[in-house]
């Protein structure tokens, strides 16, 4: 298991691969705003536990199991966001999905994904939880100030 830190720097790489043919340090370190031994130090864990491909002055690569979880990350934090847009959360819902997702099991993301789903398919559902939200934003307000 990665830890969250990894998690990104995977979730990033698979990001490039889809961009590039081929990966650089420079690449992620600009994408996660970090330096380039940081990036170095995280490439070689992911190398050594076969997310990646990495060997020093050359591109960096993801094999097939670095492609099916970064694959399942990036997913897991578009369902996130789009969690976010349908509770109308008024939030940055990148940096919102971004401190959520290393917290959630894979049954709670598949739940949040069923009923991101739900919500989207019954236009009549999603105008009843709406007005809900009108009429209770003052409460909520001055329940979580509190």
């Amino acid at each position: 298991m990665l830890s969250p830190s990894l998690e990104d720097y995977l979730e990033e790489i698979y990001r490039l691969s889809l961009q590039k043919s081929e990966i650089r340090i420079r690449d992620i370190a600009h994408r996660l705003n970090v330096s380039s031994p940081s990036v170095v130090k995280a490439l070689r864990k992911l190398n050594k536990d076969q997310y990646i491909e990495y060997k020093k002055y050359e591109g960096i690569y993801l094999t097939e199991k670095g492609k099916k979880l970064g694959d399942l990350l990036v997913k897991r934090n578009g369902v996130l966001q789009e969690f976010l847009a349908v509770i109308h959360s008024d939030c940055d819902a990148v940096q919102e999905a971004e401190a959520m997702e290393h917290y959630l099991s894979a049954p709670t993301i598949s739940a949040i994904e069923k009923l991101v789903d739900f919500m989207k398919q019954d236009e009549e559902i999603m105008d009843k939880f709406l007005k809900f939200c009108e009429g209770e934003e003052a409460d909520c307000s001055e329940k979580i100030t509190e």
